[in-house]
């Protein structure tokens, strides 16, 4: 093994610099990964445009890692293996004693690292991180298509799985981008009536490929009203931080319907109090989920083949990734690759 490794880190807001550092010893607790490719997240975009703190090096992004164990520390289970093939997503690795972990609510815990934010992430050759965060990756599945069903695969999975939607419920999935074509394709795999609501008509024909039933260009039609007009939905999927679409979505909710949200953003939804209560609709948000859930995940994709549409670049062109994410350029994921030979 080499004893330095190459990374992309942020050397100023949104933009990102080759740099070689030594290979990290892992922790007690902590293995040391030998990342093979990393997903290109909407979040990573916000996380590249935090300037980095003086006197310290620059953050490395990405939290969609899939690599190889190729060292650990003495207090790490058996059940991690070097060499094996494992993931990393958006969280980093529970502490296992504040109350949400005693809860057993392991995505919830209090202090809980977050690759690419509080940590560095997978625009690198290695990468260390604590055991908890380990997501075990099937063998089927390529790390290409394993990478991205660590954040936006798992985080529209378990939404849906958890919705209480039942074969043959209504469910619009508003967005179609990284995670808005997951959540299709999990939608119509789990046996739900799909309806996409995106702006323009341009993905209109990837949204029936992928398996939706129906299609709103929501700058063209009124979407509510059309939705009313066909009897409501039951569940809204909400991939895209539009708290404006949202807001208006919510009138087109059958009684007891539930809308889900997964896009953030930093504009208020404005709800009128009596529409929710006199259908008993309901308002949720959801995150992302445990290791286990995600290993259910992935099972799941790779047994009915609800896969992301991606497209590979080698991690050196990190920022070409960036740019083209930022102008709304990328059909569905790119994911950065690390063809190492050591």
């Amino acid at each position: 093994m080499n004893k330095k490794y190459r990374a992309m880190q942020i050397v100023a807001p949104g933009v990102l610099e080759m740099t070689e550092r030594p290979i990290p010893a892992p922790g007690p607790d902590e293995v040391l990964i030998r990342i093979e490719a990393c997903g290109v997240c909407g979040a990573d975009l916000r996380d590249a445009e935090k300037a980095p703190q003086e006197g310290q090096p620059g953050r490395i992004p990405g939290h969609e890692i899939v690599g190889f164990i190729a060292r650990k520390g003495d207090s790490v289970p058996d059940i991690w293996q070097t060499g094996q093939r494992v993931g990393i997503g958006r969280l980093g690795g529970y502490c296992q004693h504040c109350r949400p972990c005693r809860s057993g609510l392991f995505h919830l815990c209090e202090n809980q690292l977050t690759p690419g934010l509080s940590c560095d992430g997978g625009y690198a050759e290695y990468v260390v991180m604590r055991h908890t965060a380990l997501i075990a990756i099937p063998s089927a599945l390529s790390s290409v298509h394993a990478a991205p069903i660590l954040c936006a695969g798992t985080a529209t999975f378990n939404a849906l799985r958890n919705s209480g939607a039942r074969a043959g419920d209504r469910v619009v999935v508003l967005g179609m981008g990284g995670l808005g074509h997951m959540a299709v394709q999990y939608a119509c795999k789990m046996g739900l009536e799909v309806t996409v609501i995106a702006r323009g008509s341009e993905k209109e024909r990837a949204a029936f490929e992928l398996g939706a039933h129906h299609y709103i260009d929501a700058l063209e039609e009124n979407a509510p009203e059309r939705l009313k007009n066909n009897g409501g939905v039951d569940f809204i999927v909400a991939t895209a931080p539009a708290s404006d679409t949202v807001s208006t979505l919510l009138s087109a909710l059958a009684p007891r319907g539930k809308a889900i949200l997964l896009g953030t953003g930093q504009t208020p939804l404005q709800i009128t109090p009596g529409m929710m209560i006199g259908a008993e609709r309901t308002l949720t948000g959801s995150f992302v989920s445990t290791p286990v859930q995600t290993e259910r995940a992935l099972q799941f994709s790779h047994l009915f083949q609800a896969l992301p549409v991606t497209e590979p670049l080698t991690f050196e062109r990190a920022n070409e990734a960036l740019n083209r994410l930022r102008m709304g350029q990328v059909r569905y994921r790119i994911v950065l690759t690390m063809n190492q030979d050591n």
